[in-house]
């Protein structure tokens, strides 16, 4: 019973964390069911559910704030959304799916550590056709990898965007808040249709994820940079990341 007391705890400041950097924290439930055993199918259907509500909560704050681009997310959510919907029929092995899962964790670190250089850096979005091609491949990649492990895709995306620096950081937390909502809600359509598994405690988690969601895509998209309490998730993922991929438990 303390264990329950104390994931509902962490649950709201994960999710705060990454509505503040424009994510919808699948990556970081997981990573916080993962230290609490859950089991595989519960842990899918969670994350892209919270993913729902708090990457939602995270867009309207940062289009608010005049970040998004819409071009650009059309670009990368072409070939997502069908193959986050194909990536959710699909079963894997639980032990598969931890590894899976243990490696794409070290993505999140990788996001949570990175240092906001790119702003000063980056170019316009150009849409030649190499670009199209180019977004069109990587959106339909993580799509499929996100419906299948349980995630929106936007930890990935986001370091997508400015390594090819076609926006700013709050330009990339828009566009990728959007992108792990579509791709979150396809993904649990394809659970759907395969079978899904919530946990009886599932209304307990979502008003908490929304009240860190809330205030997090708040101060994240007009009030601070939050680099040190992206070090502090950054250390929280490590732990699961480990976990997962030694322990497959």
């Amino acid at each position: 019973m303390e264990s329950n007391y104390l994931f509902l705890a962490i649950l709201p400041f994960v999710a705060f964390l990454y509505a503040s950097v424009g994510h919808g924290g699948a990556s970081g439930y997981l990573a916080l069911m993962a230290l609490f055993s859950f089991s595989p199918d519960v842990m899918k259907p969670t994350a892209l559910l919270l993913n729902l509500f708090v990457a939602g909560i995270s867009f309207a704050q940062f289009a608010r704030a005049g970040f998004f681009n819409k071009w650009l997310f059309l670009l990368f959510a072409g070939l997502s959304i069908p193959l986050s919907f194909v990536g959710g029929l699909i079963t894997i092995d639980a032990a598969i799916y931890k590894l899976i899962l243990g490696i794409l964790l070290i993505f999140a670190i990788m996001r949570m550590i990175s240092v906001k250089k790119a702003d000063a850096q980056q170019t316009s979005f150009l849409p030649s056709g190499r670009n199209i091609l180019l977004g069109l491949t990587i959106g339909g990649a993580i799509g499929f990898f996100s419906g299948l492990i349980g995630i929106g895709g936007g930890i990935i995306l986001s370091p997508v965007i400015l390594l090819l620096r076609w926006g700013t950081v709050k330009e990339a937390a828009a566009v990728s808040a959007l992108f792990i909502w579509v791709n979150s809600a396809a993904g649990l359509s394809g659970q759907y249709l395969s079978g899904v598994v919530f946990p009886q405690e599932i209304w307990w988690y979502i008003p908490l994820a929304i009240i860190g969601g809330l205030a997090g895509g708040y101060f994240g998209s007009t009030r601070w940079n939050n680099k040190a309490l992206r070090y502090v998730l950054a250390g929280v993922l490590v732990l699961a990341s480990v976990k997962l991929i030694v322990t497959g438990s």
